[in-house]
């Protein structure tokens, strides 16, 4: 058999308007044909998408919007790509990225592309597994490669093509061989699927959905590598009953990417609570969240179980936040015995005197004068202290700013521990609800104790002032 590499290659590289195939479209095409090491054609276009190019993609690629107005739309390259694609292995660096864009450009006009990929990110993760980056740019410099048009579709082809002569000259044919066959081989799949979605898949953040066979939702899930995430529920090793189950079920899958790991999980909150899929449990929207309210009662303190509403806000001196009253009274209750704390002070316990934990040695009788009062108020407030809620500590509404590989940014907007929605920019913040019209929700509070605390990756966040109407 024919070596991989010794066949028929193409070489791709496309510029996008962004990084999302279902909702942003290919403004250039870049091919670099090659048989058996040597390269017999190259190909590049222009492609008019059909809408504005994004100013940071003008930077980055140099291609403005005026660049493209005579130039053609996919519909009429489609034939030429095609033509330079078909019975050719697909080569590209994050080949998941441009393979999935021409399958989905394609699909939108009733063709089909379905060929073998290899993708020399992987291929140089594995060749150069000692090294740090694998990037383009690292590629090249650890290669001693060139390239005259970098964040050009042609030019950047030209690499991909070049980094794989380089290895045909420096690893052993034999195992190389091998290591490109492994590398295009494709994961098994449940026959009920498109045995094609392994190669649209992306290898991006974002969230995915499956639906069963008369498409109902069956369940939805967020990932930092989508691609490897989804195929991971149908892997044969290492699957519970529960699991097995779903892939057998599973008829169809759609994703949605995201720019970094934050709208990931925000998304997929939002999603599991409007949509209520069959298998999800966690994230499960909930009618109340509840907390711990304390209030001064002459020179003591009652706590009281209450709604967030009741309690009129995040900063009404509260502590903890809850999924249900029993979590809270739980919570509470672990307090009490923790601490020693009076029920009967506390507004827990009816009646007069000695409480029945001072009575068993569970209360340090602040109930029957052991204890001054004043004393058992302060250890209540220092018991309650490490979790009280914190007011909202900006001005105003806030932007956590999430950028992906390509460029594009997300704005992800808070205002008073609610999450208001995800922008481009800030040009839409006229568009989202106010913090007054936003339900509060746990998840998306804890999400953002998170990302403030620093503990969700590389996110900036600006301070928006005012957002929304």
């Amino acid at each position: 058999m024919t070596p991989l590499l010794d066949g028929p290659l193409a070489c791709v590289d496309l510029e996008t308007t962004g990084g999302n195939s279902l909702t942003h479209r290919i403004i250039e095409v870049g091919i670099v044909l090659v048989e058996r090491g040597e390269v017999v054609e190259r190909y590049s276009t222009l492609v008019n998408p059909g809408c504005r190019v994004p100013r940071n993609i003008e930077v980055f690629t140099g291609i403005t919007t005026a660049m493209l107005e005579s130039a053609p739309d996919f519909a009429a390259v489609a034939d030429e790509v095609l033509s330079r694609l078909q019975g050719r292995l697909f080569v590209a660096h994050n080949a998941r990225f441009d393979y999935g864009f021409l399958r989905t450009e394609f699909r939108r006009i009733d063709r089909r592309l379905s060929e073998r990929v290899l993708c020399t990110v992987k291929l140089s993760r594995r060749v150069d597994a000692g090294q740090r980056g694998h990037g383009l740019d690292a590629v090249m410099a650890r290669h001693g490669l060139d390239c005259s048009a970098r964040h050009r579709a042609l030019g950047d082809a030209q690499v991909v093509a070049d980094f794989l002569a380089c290895l045909r000259r420096r690893e052993a044919a034999d195992s190389l061989d091998r290591l490109v066959e492994e590398l295009v081989r494709g994961p098994g799949l449940p026959p009920q699927l498109d045995p094609g979605l392994a190669d649209e898949l992306p290898e991006g953040p974002g969230t995915y959905r499956f639906y069963g066979e008369d498409g109902a939702l069956l369940y939805v899930g967020k990932s930092k590598t989508l691609r490897s995430r989804v195929l991971a529920h149908f892997a044969d090793e290492h699957r519970s009953a529960k699991e097995l189950k779903l892939s057998r079920q599973v008829h169809r899958v759609e994703w949605q990417e995201s720019a970094g790991e934050i709208g990931a999980l925000l998304s997929e909150a939002r999603q599991v609570k409007a949509l209520a899929p069959l298998h999800n449990r966690r994230l499960r929207a909930s009618e109340e969240c509840w907390t711990l309210r304390l209030q001064s009662q002459g020179d003591g303190v009652v706590v009281k179980v209450v709604t967030l509403a009741d309690a009129a806000g995040l900063e009404s001196d509260c502590h903890g936040l809850f999924r249900s009253r029993r979590d809270a009274q739980r919570a509470l209750d672990e307090l009490l015995r923790a601490h020693e704390l009076c029920p009967r002070l506390l507004g827990l316990e009816a009646g007069a005197g000695s409480c029945f934990g001072a009575q068993v040695g569970r209360c340090r009788g602040g109930c029957c004068g052991r204890e001054p009062l004043a004393l058992h108020t302060a250890r209540v407030r220092m018991a309650l202290a490490r979790h009280k809620l914190k007011g909202w500590p900006f001005a105003g509404a806030i932007g956590v700013v999430e950028r992906d590989w390509k460029g594009c940014e997300e704005l992800h907007v808070f205002d008073q521990w609610r999450y208001l929605g995800t922008v481009a920019d800030t040009t839409s913040l006229a568009e989202l609800p106010g913090a007054g019209d936003t339900d509060f929700d746990l998840d998306c509070y804890r999400l953002l104790c998170r990302i403030l605390e620093g503990g969700l990756g590389p996110a900036r966040l600006i301070e928006l002032g005012k957002a929304g109407s």
